[in-house]
């Protein structure tokens, strides 16, 4: 599974956090590693430099062999809030994907 990061003008990600996202991806769908080919991460914050609460997205898409593309979002007061929501629902919608190829 290929993970790619993407980020909007308004954040730049130091290294030793990408490679915590990748580790925290990579453990939190490796169940699912066989059906996913590529996954694309977006992180963005939706109101640029002015504060305010759930302003952190994370858009999770995840490419699946012979699917449709699977795309999940998540706002929260951080990253790490956004990114870990987006995983959650990400993981739900894959055991429904993997459930259905099961019973074909």
């Amino acid at each position: 599974m290929t993970i790619q990061l993407n980020t909007d003008k308004n954040l730049t990600i130091h290294q030793e956090y990408e490679e915590k996202i990748q580790t925290q991806l990579n453990e939190g769908l490796s169940r699912y590693s066989d059906l996913i080919t590529r996954l694309e991460v977006h992180l963005s914050d939706e109101n640029g430099s002015k504060e305010g609460l759930d302003d952190k997205r994370c858009l999770l898409e995840a490419r699946i062999t012979g699917k449709e593309p699977i795309a999940v979002s998540n706002l929260g007061n951080t990253y790490d809030l956004a990114i870990t929501g987006a995983l959650s629902k990400l993981k739900s919608s894959l055991e429904k994907v993997a459930g259905k190829m099961k019973s074909h």
